[in-house]
């Protein structure tokens, strides 16, 4: 039987380089059921860390790229919310939908909510409990105003409820775990970034570190760096504009045994990935691809989102503390299995289903 439902047009608030891998997901899976805008904020404006992206996940150009740039939270939200409320306006989406835990999803959220607009969050209910993360409010602040909530892991859903969130919450698995299973073959196909950077796979370290609590903090960034420097094994750091900007203004210096490169595209970053030894990072996107990948992560943060890689065994919480950094990477080595947490690879598929329900049973 053919299934009919009222055209719909989708909205899709993306800024950074996680958002661009789950709305070409969630884009891939709506293909052919209406009409889609991404709106890009310009968080994100390294070509690397950008354009590339768009490309090699084959996400429809934005439409409309409001170009923010850098600056503190305070300024980069408050342009969004200018930007993204004028589109907005003039769009008139079914649905808005906003990614993960950035400035550009609490300025998303907020110009829709007044708006009163209908709004679905992908990877609702993750909690760090640490409100010092700027991420942490953003989340909880999207939560709060979103009308169907997506969430990646049962931690989740269990999170929300616990917050009294239960109407419009749906547990779909994670989209960065559908997208890691459709891009490998392809990054494997086609990436040469092994090759090029003369690497063996299990014979490098792998590093990213952009928080703002780790990056714009000297005693944090400095601890960091001489944690990473005490590890008697090679280590690869595609950096970060902002890491390498703070790491100049502070005057710190790179440890020998890491190799410094350019940001680096989806499908290279996952070759990164899956040939390293471990991996080491407080990217919360980057320690679910470490888990879903079977490479042991330390994670250069005291709490993480991402509980359910700690329960597992695979992933170990090193802070910005330099001898438990090294003696962590020493250390600690897991040897037991890894569960599915993170959906069988369908997530897009669920979410479209449940905002076709939704609206055709509006």
């Amino acid at each position: 039987m053919i299934e009919f439902f009222p055209l719909m047009k989708l909205l899709h608030i993306v800024g950074a380089r996680p958002q661009f891998i789950k709305a070409a997901m969630v884009s891939r899976a709506w293909k052919g059921s209406g009409d889609e805008i991404i709106l890009h904020t310009g968080q994100h404006y390294d070509d690397n860390m950008s354009r590339l992206f768009f490309e090699e996940l084959e996400l429809p150009e934005p439409e409309i790229n409001l170009g923010v740039g850098g600056g503190s939270h305070a300024e980069q939200t408050s342009r969004m919310l200018t930007g993204i409320d004028e589109y907005l306006e003039s769009e008139q989406p079914e649905w808005v939908i906003i990614y993960g835990d950035t400035n550009s999803t609490l300025a998303g959220a907020l110009c829709a909510a007044k708006r009163q607009m209908k709004i679905a969050h992908v990877e609702a209910g993750l909690r760090s409990f640490n409100r010092s993360m700027p991420e942490e409010i953003n989340r909880i602040l999207g939560d709060r105003v979103s009308d169907l909530l997506f969430c990646p892991t049962q931690a989740a859903v269990d999170h929300l409820k616990k917050e009294g969130i239960t109407e419009g919450v749906f547990l779909v698995g994670d989209v960065m775990a559908d997208s890691l299973k459709f891009f490998l073959q392809e990054a494997e196909a086609r990436s040469k970034i092994l090759e090029n950077l003369d690497l063996i796979t299990g014979a490098y370290g792998l590093v990213t570190i952009h928080r703002s609590g780790n990056v714009d903090d000297k005693q944090n960034l400095s601890s960091i760096l001489a944690g990473l420097g005490d590890i008697d094994f090679p280590l690869v750091f595609p950096i970060h504009p902002r890491t390498s900007k703070m790491i100049d203004e502070f005057g710190l210096q790179i440890p020998k045994n890491i190799q410094v490169i350019d940001p680096v595209g989806y499908l290279d970053m996952l070759m990164l990935e899956k040939n390293a030894e471990c991996i080491l990072t407080d990217s919360g996107g980057i320690q679910k691809e470490a888990y879903l990948f079977g490479v042991r992560c330390i994670t250069l943060r005291e709490d993480t989102e991402w509980v359910e890689t700690i329960d597992a065994g695979w992933n170990c919480l090193a802070g910005a503390n330099r001898s438990k950094i090294s003696n962590t990477f020493r250390d600690f080595h897991p040897s037991i299995e890894r569960p599915e947490i993170y959906g069988n690879g369908h997530a897009a598929d669920k979410i479209i289903e449940v905002l076709k329900s939704f609206w055709t049973g509006r």
